[in-house]
């Protein structure tokens, strides 16, 4: 089949989200200038750079009160932010933190999850993530957005801290079978890194 996605596909569900996969999810800690704490998973993340390392996530849509979503305002007016890389073992709490919930609820209370302070920023880490990048607003950018009442805006950060759990390390490297971090697949799927195979590049 062929369709241009100005038109449409004639499926069930949009395709598009399950074509670009897995996705990691970037599992963002913020805090808003008044200190509210705001925890949201986005699939729309990924690593774009590493010498600095940089990161990125797209926020799209607005919030049930109106306006940006919490994270997007936290960010832009702080300049920072922290990815918690999301383990099968913590998927139901990542999933509880993907709600629609008023702008004074804090999801990490409200999933049950304990807070970590940060090194170099001021939101709070995922304590039982095994992975937690600090991070600093390097720059954002408004992309075109098909219905003006739904803000599509993606933002660059580079990535000041790391914190990586010991548990995960296996002589020295990552070790993906003890770390099994989760990752988007469209519609309401996701798949985890159980299974990992090498290839060296030629020369």
């Amino acid at each position: 089949m062929f369709y241009e996605p100005k038109n449409p596909h004639g499926l069930r569900r949009n395709p598009f989200k399950s074509l670009v996969v897995p996705r990691p999810i970037g599992w963002i800690s913020s805090v808003s200038r008044d200190g509210r704490v705001n925890l949201a998973p986005f699939s729309y993340f990924n690593a774009v750079a590493h010498l600095p390392p940089i990161v990125l996530f797209g926020c799209n849509g607005h919030h049930l009160e109106g306006g940006n979503k919490d994270t997007l305002d936290n960010v832009l007016e702080t300049g920072e932010f922290v990815v918690n890389i999301c383990t099968y073992e913590l998927r139901e709490k990542m999933s509880a933190t993907s709600e629609h919930l008023p702008r004074d609820v804090n999801e990490m209370a409200l999933a049950g999850l304990e807070p970590a302070p940060s090194r170099l920023v001021r939101p709070p880490r995922v304590a039982a993530s095994p992975v937690n990048l600090e991070c600093r607003v390097i720059t954002s950018v408004k992309l075109p957005q098909t219905d003006p009442e739904e803000p599509n805006t993606t933002v660059f950060g580079e990535v000041i801290g790391i914190h990586i759990s010991e548990d995960i390390i296996t002589d020295g490297m990552i070790d993906m079978t003890k770390f099994r971090p989760i990752a988007r697949l469209g519609y309401h799927d996701y798949t985890v890194v159980d299974t990992v195979f090498t290839m060296r590049r030629p020369g």
